[in-house]
């Protein structure tokens, strides 16, 4: 007998799955997909399993616990909302972290709409509403207490949820309502990142309240029972940070007193044979004059209220780039800070390096954007909002770049205290994030972003 084709496969599936077996024939034949179902870790789940038990409601809430990126959890979860309007005929109402989360989730419903047959036919198509000929509809919701007030529905996706604050967590959860014979289910997605974060208190209320709760990472993914190429976990293995590798991809509890950065790392960062200095406030630290065709990126983290004015220069031309000059100052008037920032960038920059697309400078804004601004006078500093997911990015780059030795520095005891010291929650959660890593990680940043500019990957050049 000749093999199936697409349109045959799709006429001879029921139109209902009824059980597991004719849920796991019905995705594969309609959308192509197959979900991972083989238990790797003990104590872990697999995702067809929690994706099971969410489309047949078997518990009333559920909650995803899956590595960042190779878990398959945006995928899943936007697979089962259509299923869910496709097959029970109900609305579904999704729910991210961010806008782009929920727009992330949405782009994969569109990527199966273009299937003959799937989903029925759109009569809205906007980018966070589908609405179908039946009648039901697919809404990304905003990440707002008003947009969460919505009309009641029988299926609510949450995706991220750690990234989601706990008001509107609270009030997302009053959505979900049984209707025209759909049970109502919510899913509660996420990969745990903070310690003391919205996904920290979703699980403690899983322990009261006996939500169930699915747990997979990578290896539950990984070929050949999955989709995930090896290359791709050792390629991120070196990507992200140790801290992060253990509790976003292995799913180890983020514990708040872990150190951040990697003592063996710190370690070799900090090199006595670059110079041991203080770091002492008002020391400044130099260990080498400009050189003449070199590239330099400076960072700085303004002291407020009891922080320290940290000023940051790194040498980018060489490998590993190298800190070259450093000052800690405490709160002073800001002109008087200001100025020793200018005056940092105008001495690592070079004469050929005065075109300002060229310049590699970041401060925090954070709140003090207009003050600072009043009184800088170098034009084409990046002014970096510190905050949320693009805090935690920036911090977690430069994290990683020591950890994989990319970046050494002078013995600067203070400095090297507060690299080796720092905890998980004074780097991710509601702890003080050091004023040296924060300026180290702006100087960073601001080689990147410089780099980008120049169409060229960062270091690419003379090596010293």
């Amino acid at each position: 007998m000749p093999p199936q084709t697409s349109a045959q496969a799709q006429a001879a599936t029921p139109t209902k799955p009824t059980n597991d077996e004719e849920l796991a024939a019905y995705i594969k034949n309609v959308y192509g997909v197959t979900l991972p179902n083989k238990q790797v870790c003990e104590n872990h789940t697999t995702p067809f399993r929690a994706f099971a038990d969410a489309y047949f409601a078997r518990y009333p809430v559920t909650v995803w616990k899956g590595s960042r990126g190779f878990s398959g959890k945006s995928f899943a979860l936007a697979l089962l909302g259509l299923l869910e309007e496709d097959t029970l005929g109900c609305d579904v109402n999704i729910l991210g972290g961010s806008g782009e989360q929920s727009n992330a989730v949405i782009k994969y419903i569109d990527d199966w709409l273009v299937i003959p047959g799937v989903g029925g036919k759109l009569i809205n198509d906007a980018q966070t509403v589908k609405r179908f000929d039946n009648g039901n509809e697919i809404k990304a919701l905003l990440a707002s207490t008003h947009s969460v007030r919505s009309p009641h529905v029988p299926r609510l996706r949450l995706d991220e949820v750690d990234e989601i604050d706990i008001k509107i967590f609270d009030a997302a959860m009053g959505i979900p309502m049984s209707k025209n014979g759909v049970a109502k289910q919510t899913v509660l997605s996420s990969t745990h990142q903070y310690a003391d974060g919205t996904f920290s208190e979703i699980l403690n209320r899983a322990a009261l309240k006996g939500w169930k709760v699915y747990e997979w990472c990578w290896r539950e993914c990984l070929e050949p029972h999955g989709w995930l190429a090896q290359s791709e976990v050792d390629s991120k293995r070196l990507e992200v940070t140790w801290a992060m590798w253990l509790s976003e991809y292995d799913l180890q509890e983020p514990s708040p007193e872990s150190r951040a950065i990697n003592t063996a790392a710190v370690e070799r960062m900090f090199k006595r044979e670059l110079g041991i200095f203080e770091g002492a406030p008002h020391e400044y630290i130099e260990i080498e004059e400009p050189y003449p065709g070199a590239t330099y990126a400076t960072g700085a983290d303004w002291a407020r209220k009891n922080d320290w004015t940290i000023i940051w220069t790194l040498r980018t031309d060489c490998k590993p780039v190298r800190l070259i000059a450093f000052e800690r100052m405490g709160r002073e008037p800001w002109p008087v800070m200001v100025e020793r920032f200018d005056t940092r960038v105008a001495r690592f920059r070079p004469a050929s390096n005065h075109d300002k697309d060229l310049l590699a400078a970041s401060h925090d804004e954070t709140g003090i954007g207009d003050v600072v601004a009043g009184y800088m006078k170098t034009p084409g500093v990046n002014g970096v909002i510190m905050a949320g997911r693009a805090r935690q990015d920036l911090i977690s780059n430069y994290i990683a770049a020591i950890e994989r030795d990319e970046i050494e520095a002078p013995f600067i005891k203070w400095a090297e205290k507060e690299h080796r010291l720092a905890s998980v929650d004074d780097i991710y959660g509601s702890g003080h994030l050091p004023d040296t890593i924060a300026a180290g990680a702006l100087a960073q940043a601001a080689w990147v972003e410089a780099a980008k500019r120049q169409r060229r990957a960062p270091g690419v050049g003379r090596w010293a």
